[in-house]
């Protein structure tokens, strides 16, 4: 087979994007060299189709993109041929989990999803704009939470949840109320059809995250990338997994990461 061609499938707040400014400029470098060999960038977040849009355009990104945590998965028309877009949807609707809150509610559980906020309460809680805040609660199948009850409470509400084929995962600022689904998933579909488009070349997947949430999506890649933040130090990989821990948080960790990773597949810089 010919050299080594790595997919990037990058966590957006906390790895690629500022924790606390949501910035990204200091990855630029780096982004501009996945460019350059044509490299895919998937981008895998917690964040809604909305939202990443936005990003996307601002990054110049035409790849295939997952949204809430594995809820969805949009590939762009004629990506893998001629066919129009796809948008690929797992787990319970947010309808659904709305009403198994309403009911958890209904128990005396004590806590804030978004959507029981108006748009400028849910942007001073994010720190977004009332356009970002918008965005962020167009939601397709999961629900965040601010936990507002004590932590023995929290495991009976998540048990509740699994009791309901719900689960409960732990983001960068918020609880995640979701299906049965993670990130892991869509990186696993998104290789079979990278794969299957183009048996001849050797896809590589490389995940890059800074939190519980990523875990999954992390063990499931080829090579983890495990970026420098407050929860980094928890994630836990099967022993013996390739893994590259960075030493800088956000998106500066992320610029390093990704070119130290494309020197290791023989993409020197000029």
């Amino acid at each position: 087979m010919d050299q080594p061609r790595p997919i990037f499938f990058s966590d957006l707040d906390g790895t690629l994007l500022d924790h606390d400014t949501y910035d990204w400029q200091p990855a630029r470098p780096a982004l501009q060299r996945l460019a350059e060999l044509d490299l895919p960038l998937v981008l895998n977040s917690s964040k809604t189709r909305p939202e990443i849009e936005a990003l996307r355009r601002e990054l110049d990104n035409t790849h295939p993109f997952i949204v809430e945590n594995g809820a969805g998965m949009v590939i762009p028309a004629g990506y893998f041929g001629n066919g129009p877009e796809e948008v690929i949807t797992a787990g319970a609707s947010r309808a659904c989990i709305l009403e198994e809150l309403a009911s958890q509610r209904a128990r005396d559980y004590r806590f804030t999803g978004f959507a029981d906020l108006p748009p400028p309460e849910l942007a001073r809680l994010t720190g977004l704009s009332r356009e970002a805040a918008a965005m962020a609660g167009d939601r397709i199948g999961t629900e965040p939470i601010l936990w507002q009850d004590t932590p023995e409470r929290l495991q009976t509400f998540r048990e509740g949840l699994a009791d309901r084929g719900l689960q409960l995962q732990q983001g960068g600022r918020f609880l995640h109320v979701m299906g049965r689904f993670d990130k892991a998933d869509g990186l696993r579909q998104l290789m079979s059809r990278y794969r299957a488009r183009s048996p001849e070349t050797s896809w590589r997947s490389v995940a890059l995250g800074d939190s519980l949430n990523d875990q999954d999506m992390l063990a499931g890649a080829d090579l983890a990338v495990i970026i420098a933040g407050v929860n980094a130090d928890r994630i836990e990989l099967p022993e013996g997994h390739p893994v590259i821990r960075s030493t800088e948080p956000g998106p500066t960790g992320w610029n390093r990461s990704v070119l130290e990773v494309l020197s290791r597949f023989g993409y020197h810089a000029d």
